[in-house]
């Protein structure tokens, strides 16, 4: 059995595509869904069972436990956890995170890095600066995570057109287009290649 852990902050979309991907699969569980925002609604979609009757745990957990203390790690490793997936995560993971599971720890990025990457660039704010800049196409990048924001090593990604007439909120609908369609697959092909705990 493959152990997935889920760390989300906003309304768990990407949770919820990713939980129904694998509901059918035998050989993986999503074990934990992990937030830092008491008011996020992936805690209500997972309540719901994410459409598709899976009732996943949740653990809110603050700033001072996440980068003081090592029980989000004790945690995980209690639980086997072999992979965990940020999916609208918005903290930097802490360096003792990242290094207790190395190359265990994949995140989606809004855009088509290096550009419009960084600290500050989640969400809203990556489409408001895609159409600011003009960019005649955006998209999505799935990557491993490092200690640093959106610097990690690329696993995926893919583009959608950007039309002069685009708002925001119009790239955003690509974007999510493409983050659904993708990213429960790509978590798979990743779990195909990790090694043994």
């Amino acid at each position: 059995m493959t152990r997935i852990a889920i760390f989300a902050s906003g309304s768990g979309s990407n949770a919820e595509e990713i939980t129904r991907y694998f509901s059918d699969q035998a050989t993986v569980q999503i074990v934990l869904i992990l937030t830092n925002n008491p008011q996020a609604g992936v805690i209500d979609r997972s309540r719901r069972g994410f459409g598709c009757g899976q009732h996943v745990p949740v653990v809110v957990f603050d700033r001072a436990a996440f980068r003081d203390t090592d029980r989000i790690i004790q945690l995980l490793t209690s639980l086997e956890v072999d992979l965990i997936v940020l999916a609208g995560f918005m903290w930097l993971v802490p360096a003792p995170l990242v290094q207790a599971f190395p190359g265990r720890i994949i995140n989606i990025h809004p855009a088509l890095l290096p550009k419009f990457g960084g600290k500050g660039m989640f969400g809203h704010h990556v489409h408001e600066a895609v159409v600011a800049a003009r960019e005649t196409e955006s998209g999505i990048t799935i990557h491993f995570v490092n200690e640093h924001y959106d610097e990690g090593q690329i696993i995926f990604q893919a583009s959608c057109p950007v039309a002069p007439t685009d708002t925001p909120d119009d790239v955003a609908a690509k974007v999510h287009q493409l983050e659904y369609t993708h990213y429960p697959r790509v978590v798979g092909e990743v779990l195909a290649t990790l090694p043994a705990r």
